[in-house]
């Protein structure tokens, strides 16, 4: 496993990949998407423990629409059991996934934890969808300072799970070092990464124009908002798609040949 460096243009071209491929099997991977979203929100609907143990379940999930792509990129049709990938390939690797998402638990908690501190709370309710926002709220000075203060907390806890289920998965790399490793990678390929996030924001505004030109020429004020959450979940299910292609062009010979054999 070697770390590969990419120009900054790859970025843009991760975003069209990722499109791309969603369109080859789109049934399959929205929904797989959407039972990814299932399961995250039941998850946290369990009082006390549904945030952590979601938040456990996210980086092997996230291997799973990973692994869909790859699947997808074969011009094979990704079954719903993909979303296990991480747990079905032996007690070894299962550990390891428990292990990866035990960590990233811990720091998305104490990512939040930390910006309660900052508003009583505020950002934090309004964040795991406690209650209906205010505009006084939106507009305190302490309810911006949490947000930003979570948003500079959780964007290196990212950086360091970027690549990391996948490094864990398909290159046997122990946890910590699929973190330090996955670190180094989105460090090195930064520009590529900004890119990325750019093309991406870029799609998302485009999007809601387009739909907010379409509902002024047909004289329809409801339309932009009754289409913008489907189309806002549709380029989700596209962001993760793209999210492999970060992945497999980072590292040299990211994704064995044979893949990994997937026993209980």
């Amino acid at each position: 496993m070697k770390l590969q460096l990419v120009s900054a243009g790859s970025g843009a071209r991760w975003v069209r990949l990722g499109i791309q491929t969603f369109f080859r099997q789109p049934l399959a991977l929205m929904g797989l998407f959407l039972l990814f979203m299932a399961l995250m929100s039941v998850a946290t609907l369990v009082p006390l423990v549904g945030l952590p143990v979601a938040m456990t379940l996210l980086p092997a999930v996230t291997l799973g629409l990973m692994a869909a792509t790859r699947e997808a990129t074969n011009g094979k049709f990704p079954l719903p059991l993909i979303l296990l990938t991480g747990f079905r390939a032996g007690p070894v690797k299962r550990r390891a996934m428990l292990v990866l998402g035990g960590l990233y638990a811990s720091g998305f908690l104490i990512a939040l934890g930390v910006s309660w501190l900052v508003d009583d709370g505020g950002f934090a309710n309004l964040y795991l969808g406690g209650h209906v926002p205010d505009k006084g709220l939106l507009e305190s000075g302490a309810f911006m300072a949490a947000m930003w203060t979570f948003v500079g907390l959780h964007l290196p806890l990212s950086l360091l799970f970027w690549h990391a289920p996948a490094l864990v998965y398909w290159q046997d790399i122990a946890p910590l070092k699929a973190l330090f490793f996955s670190a180094v990678a989105c460090l090195r390929n930064f520009w590529a990464l900004t890119v990325f996030a750019l093309v991406w924001i870029g799609v998302m505004v485009g999007m809601v124009l387009a739909l907010t030109s379409l509902a002024s020429l047909l004289n329809s004020p409801t339309l932009a908002g009754t289409l913008l959450f489907p189309m806002l979940l549709l380029l989700a299910a596209m962001f993760f798609t793209s999210l492999f292609f970060t992945y497999r062009d980072s590292f040299e010979q990211a994704v064995p040949t044979v893949p990994a054999a997937a026993t209980d």
